[in-house]
């Protein structure tokens, strides 16, 4: 009998416990968005969302949309769109033979703590602004630390604010090859991008033009450094002027393409 009764005080006070972390763990995911701001980074994706001059756009067709025989409503759509357009994601595989497909980047590498670095004052009178490493060696000064291990960054140039007039966010809006020598937008510099992978350790880099590499790059060796060293790369970014310089988290989901170099991103900001 006295066995039975320990056995049951035991049991008594697990169910106690594990009924507590269980109340615990609710009020914690609760909390989570009872106390964040949440910031939308994507544009939307329609006829006027921006591509690659070269990439196949955007297309929408309505398969259904209205009542039924039945009488109910029901709308459908089928679209049709290249991997890389729009706010999407470069995976490593883009540039780099042995890179990750996108359905293989960690999801450690889409999710986790940011940082932003403001670069649109020299970008704005200049389309074709280089990020360079002196613009991360004053963030970490300005902020007195350095990047974080793990961060992701984004880079905002203040180039969403054209989005989606072709002529002035692109530079051009003629379509084809001899399109691309008249691209012109900032992006990162391959110096930078070198060293950000000899001397930092981040997880992702994303930035508000249509490129990771600036527009009359023709050898796109930023997106080559990056990619070989498997940092997906986030593009046609939006909203950054409303994010802090750090303390926020990004959740950076994309379609999840089997063998897919890249594909459209769905991105948002969680800011405390």
């Amino acid at each position: 009998m006295k066995n039975i009764l320990v056995i049951f005080f035991l049991l008594n006070v697990a169910c106690k416990e594990k009924g507590a972390i269980q109340e615990e763990s609710i009020i914690s995911k609760s909390n989570i968005f009872n106390y964040t701001k949440i910031i939308d980074l994507t544009h939307d994706f329609s006829d006027e969302t921006v591509y690659w001059v070269t990439a196949k756009e955007f297309h929408l067709d309505t398969v259904a949309h209205g009542e039924t025989d039945q009488g109910f409503f029901y709308a459908a759509n089928n679209f049709t769109t290249a991997e890389h357009g729009g706010t999407h994601i470069d995976a490593p595989i883009h540039f780099a033979k042995d890179g990750q497909t996108v359905d293989k980047i960690p999801l450690e590498h889409l999710i986790g703590q940011a940082i932003k670095i403001n670069v649109s004052s020299k970008a704005f009178n200049n389309p074709d602004y280089l990020i360079r490493i002196d613009d991360f060696l004053q963030w970490e000064k300005d902020e007195n630390i350095e990047i974080p291990n793990g961060s992701i960054i984004l880079l905002e140039t203040g180039f969403s604010k054209y989005y989606p007039n072709k002529l002035k966010y692109l530079g051009t809006e003629m379509r084809g090859p001899e399109a691309v020598k008249d691209l012109h937008f900032p992006g990162l510099s391959p110096e930078a991008a070198t060293w950000l992978v000899e001397n930092r350790n981040i997880h992702a880099i994303g930035l508000d033009t249509p490129s990771i590499d600036f527009g009359q790059s023709s050898d796109f060796k930023t997106h080559v450094i990056l990619l070989s060293e498997n940092i997906p790369a986030f593009e046609n970014l939006t909203n950054l002027d409303k994010l802090p310089s750090k303390g926020f988290t990004i959740v950076a989901l994309p379609m999840k393409i089997k063998g897919g170099s890249g594909g459209p991103l769905r991105i948002v900001a969680l800011l405390n």
